[in-house]
């Protein structure tokens, strides 16, 4: 007998509904539901252990989103015909709900938690990922699993100056705003798009226009967990406290690190040298037994102390670690022309941090192949972020691209591409950001040195684009601290990362994580204002380099010419099996794309050589001459 599921359905603004279902399918896991938007169907689901894993003092949370090639009705690519490995899109999604769940589950819950997000049915007309968040929350509020939830994601777009709650997905495109905010019933607690150089005051409408939509998701989620029965959470307990040992670390240490903290010293090795002894000489109090015994609570006790010492001289004193005021830029030096081999190339540091940065300008031939479930196509620009374990002085082995490098390379090519230019422009772009030293705003020092290459190369970028990273320390009682460029320090003791990058003209990409419930507006609106006054001084910095993109490209960088052919001559410029475009190509060193365009031919012929062109041009216009009468 078919089993009957629990639904909940709502509307959005504009009259369409988005339907919840539990209870019908993949019943054995912990939660389980289904969202549906028109044929759009996701199935998300969580799994948690009843028991943490002993010494783990985290959160050990993994997420997966996979869209099904059978869900658009398609064969996925390659020899094994089968779902492989995520590509960088499922990772971008699997990110954005990682960071908003992240933040709601208990800090003393360490079990293992599992959260599978798949698109089982598309939509041509619905953007998956604008429903993936929803759907991830909605599993976990019908579990027995602690969440301090519901949280929601939606996407808010501007099209022709109106804003949208998840617009159809041909019309995203269009659209000068494009963002996905998470939050719950109470504040936004994760941003992450794409801009046209908007206002700050733009980007703090369009977040509460989100905010208005998401609170209208979280009561629904709600209402579906009363309609589900499941309200009842799991009792836990994983972590064993001693409140002796914590009480005397903290009379032991916490003076000792805010004196560090006082000390600005802007080396972080000498500063993570000075904790490090502090946590070594409380150790030489106790014995052997007990450092062994209660080493995961003294790790524990330890990072609060630091935590707090640290974010109370910030907060008391205004003055950050490495000796800065809260709205101070670390110094930055920058260079183009580093690599003389290169297409373009850069290296921007600010402070600890150093990119160096490469331009590669190719061909049609060197276009990237996107074959996902829902996106498929060519991509002619591509940002590629390493991030080698010698930038941070750590012995980290290679295993491959890891979600992070795909996260903040994503970051730094939308606000990149924003400023590339639209016409006539024939070459394929990657840039490749290799980190060689990292203390906080490596993302960010990647779009500087990004800009600075594409210039070097004579890209002719229509401005040039500056990242910031901001922070926040706040003690709970309204005081609060807002940091500009901070340090990993900040980052990893802080309440917010909140990245910004844009023109002297406004915004063209954000990401913001908080580990704290919600940002108030006036603190969003403050972060803003200082990120807008950072960029503009770390683009002063920059120009101070290279004001605007070289007058032409270097010497030994392919030329590309365009010609335009009748489409009835494209079959015989290529020749029989392709015979007469080789033949050409090899004997005038020459590479020549063709491909049909609005009933035209549309020819790229490149070299590093004019006179090979203008031969291969010759003989294309030999092979398609029309005799006069």
């Amino acid at each position: 007998m078919k089993p009957i599921g629990i639904t909940k359905t709502f509307s959005l603004a504009d009259g369409r509904t988005i339907s919840l279902e539990t209870g019908r399918l993949a019943k054995q896991a912990d939660g389980a539901v289904i969202v549906r938007m028109g044929d759009c169907m996701i199935l998300a689901t969580v799994v948690s252990s009843a028991e943490a894993k002993e010494g783990t003092d985290y959160l050990p949370l993994s997420v997966d989103y996979q869209e099904k090639y059978a869900a658009a009705g398609r064969f996925p690519g390659g020899f094994f015909k089968r779902e492989a490995r995520p590509s960088e899109y499922e990772i971008l999604i699997s990110r954005l709900i990682d960071r908003a769940l992240r933040p709601m589950f208990p800090d003393d819950y360490h079990a293992d938690i599992q959260v599978m997000v798949t698109l089982i049915s598309a939509d041509k007309n619905v953007a998956p990922d604008s429903l993936a968040g929803l759907a991830a929350s909605a599993a976990i509020m019908v579990s027995d699993i602690p969440f301090n939830g519901p949280i929601s994601e939606v996407r808010v777009a501007r099209l022709d100056g109106k804003l949208t709650i998840n617009p159809p997905l041909p019309e995203i495109e269009k659209a000068d705003i494009n963002l996905i905010v998470a939050g719950t019933m109470e504040n936004i607690i994760m941003v992450e798009g794409e801009m046209n150089e908007v206002s700050e005051a733009e980007m703090v409408e369009a977040l509460k226009f989100a905010h208005a939509a998401i609170k209208e998701q979280c009561k629904a989620q709600n209402e579906f967990r009363e309609l589900a029965g499941n309200t009842t959470k799991r009792e836990y307990s994983h972590e064993e406290n001693d409140e002796q040992l914590k009480k005397s670390l903290r009379d032991f240490a916490f003076d000792k690190i805010a004196d560090v903290a006082r000390s600005g010293n802007p080396v972080k090795a000498k500063r993570h040298e000075a904790i490090n002894k502090i946590k070594d000489d409380f150790l030489a109090t106790l014995s052997e037994e007990e450092q062994e015994e209660k080493a995961g609570m003294l790790k524990r006790y330890f990072h609060e102390v630091e935590s707090d010492a640290m974010r109370s001289v910030i907060l008391t004193t205004k003055k950050r670690l490495d000796g800065r005021g809260l709205t101070d830029i670390r110094p930055i030096w920058c260079e183009t022309d580093s690599l003389p081999s290169a297409h373009g190339s850069s290296i921007f540091t600010r402070g600890e941090t150093q990119s160096l940065t490469t331009v590669t300008l190719g061909t049609k031939l060197d276009e990237q192949i996107i074959d996902g479930a829902m996106i498929f196509g060519t991509n002619r620009f591509m940002l590629h972020y390493n991030f080698p374990g010698f930038s941070t002085g750590e012995v980290k082995p290679n295993r491959g691209l890891g979600r992070r490098e795909v996260g903040h390379g994503n970051l730094a090519m939308r606000s990149l591409k924003i400023v590339l230019p639209q016409e006539d422009f024939p070459y394929t772009l990657r840039v490749v950001s290799d980190i060689l030293e990292s203390n906080g705003s490596s993302s960010m020092a990647t779009v500087c040195a990004g800009t600075l290459a594409l210039m070097d190369a004579g890209v002719k970028i229509r401005k040039p684009v500056s990242g910031i990273a901001m922070g926040l320390i706040t003690d709970g009682k309204g005081n609060f601290a807002v940091l500009s460029d901070i340090l990993g320090d900040e980052d990893h003791l802080g309440d917010m990362d909140f990245k910004v990058t844009g023109t002297e003209n406004g915004i063209c990409a954000c990401q913001m994580d908080l580990k704290v419930q919600g940002l108030p507006e006036n603190i969003l609106v403050q972060a803003l204002e200082q990120a807008r006054a950072g960029r503009m001084h770390i683009l002063g910095e920059m120009t101070k380099v290279i004001t605007e993109p070289r007058e032409d490209y270097k010497s030994f960088v392919p030329r590309i010419e365009k010609m335009i052919i009748p489409k009835e001559f494209i079959g015989a410029v290529i020749g029989p099996g392709g015979k007469v475009i080789q033949e050409m190509q090899r004997e005038t060193n020459t590479v020549i794309v063709i491909e049909e365009v609005n009933n035209q031919g549309i020819i790229e012929i490149a070299s590093n050589d004019k006179a090979s062109i203008e031969a291969a041009k010759n003989r294309i216009k030999a092979i398609t001459a029309v005799p006069e009468i």
